[in-house]
């Protein structure tokens, strides 16, 4: 991942996501209701999804505009990875 302000982005993602597996914790410790905890997992799992979408566009973009030789190759591998990432 190259570009600086993109990694930062998802960094802070990432830092995001950890802070609710914490509070997750926590509401399980605290005995919160299974309807709370669920909300918060669902929360979680599309924090995740759009992290890694982020992380594919950026690889994509890298992939289209600065590699100008992309062969048909590295094409395919690009394609197969955003069908396996969306599984």
């Amino acid at each position: 991942m190259s570009n600086t302000d993109s990694k930062k982005k998802i960094i802070n993602r990432l830092r995001t996501i950890k802070g609710h597996i914490q509070g997750i914790e926590n509401m399980v410790e605290n005995d919160k209701s299974c309807e709370e905890i669920l909300i918060q997992i669902a929360a979680i799992k599309q924090s995740i999804h759009k992290t890694g979408l982020a992380i594919m566009e950026e690889h994509a973009s890298h992939c289209f505009v600065e590699d100008e030789a992309m062969d048909k190759e590295k094409m395919e591998e690009l394609i197969k990875l955003i069908f396996n990432y969306t599984k």
